[in-house]
């Protein structure tokens, strides 16, 4: 038998030359790092070099932990980490002043893990946690006063605090698919917020088998929804009016005058 450790899953080395080739710059003029689809295993050292970025895409990879060191990334407004294998979040990531986008969904993110200083990103505006393993929202997320979007969908809440649910400047809180106690309680608990899913586009190699039956069963309903609807009727054909494209007058009354008027010029009887 050979001896020393098994070791891990190994994940793909990402160098500073790799990296600095992954910077994009969006429509609006900011510089993202799209790091994102990499089989990235452990957060990569050498990106901290590249800390003026303003946008950051780890999305998509195998990553257990983000260090502390996150803070320095001081000028991110947007952070996309979904699809990972988080398990915790590191307190620095409080320091991101300037964050406006957070979207952490789809990992296994449990409410105790969940650092008490995320109410300090004063900027947040969208915030994704759908697709974890949390059981409550801390009441202190209601800090977040410049909130538009929430999601929670996809986790083991029974409950959504005020704090949260009411916050100034919310307008979309998903929290489809929760074991909410009571089944004639609404899902949302505020009658002004609309309820939607992020979607993403994503090509068919990038999803499981199970998800993509779904989505062929799905595509497969609306063909036969489309195929079973009938198709409108031919419009009738008026040859006998002069101008058949005219457009109807909605007074009755005036088009009896002006028909009567016209006949008279033309020597009606």
């Amino acid at each position: 038998m050979a001896k020393g450790k098994a070791k891990g899953q190994k994940g793909k080395r990402i160098t500073l030359k790799t990296a600095k080739n992954s910077i994009r710059i969006t429509f609006d003029g900011r510089r993202r790092l799209d790091l994102s689809k990499m089989g990235i295993t452990t957060f990569p050292k050498c990106i901290l070099k590249l800390d003026d970025v303003d946008e950051l895409d780890l999305s998509r990879n195998m990553l257990k932990k983000i260090p502390d060191s996150i803070q320095r990334f001081e000028k991110l407004r947007w952070l996309d980490l979904h699809s990972n294998q988080l398990e915790e979040l590191p307190e620095g990531i409080g320091r991101l002043q300037n964050l406006a986008y957070l979207n952490l969904s789809n990992n296994k993110l449990t409410t105790k893990n969940l650092p008490v200083e995320l109410n300090l990103l004063k900027n947040l505006r969208t915030l994704n946690l759908g697709l974890n393993r949390l059981d409550n929202i801390p009441t202190t997320l209601g800090a977040l006063k410049e909130l538009k979007e929430v999601s929670l969908f996809d986790n083991f809440l029974t409950a959504i605090p005020n704090s949260v649910a009411k916050l100034p400047k919310l307008k979309k809180l998903n929290v489809k698919r929760n074991p909410f106690p009571d089944p004639t309680q609404p899902e949302e608990p505020v009658d002004s917020i609309k309820r939607t899913e992020t979607l993403y586009l994503v090509q068919e190699k990038d999803l499981c088998c199970s998800c993509l039956k779904i989505c062929q069963d799905e595509r497969d309903k609306l063909n036969k929804i489309k195929n079973t609807i009938p198709s409108p009727s031919k419009k009738p054909n008026f040859s006998s009016l002069i101008t058949p494209n005219s457009t109807a007058k909605e007074n009755q009354e005036q088009w009896r005058q002006d028909a009567s008027i016209s006949g008279i010029h033309q020597g009606t009887p």
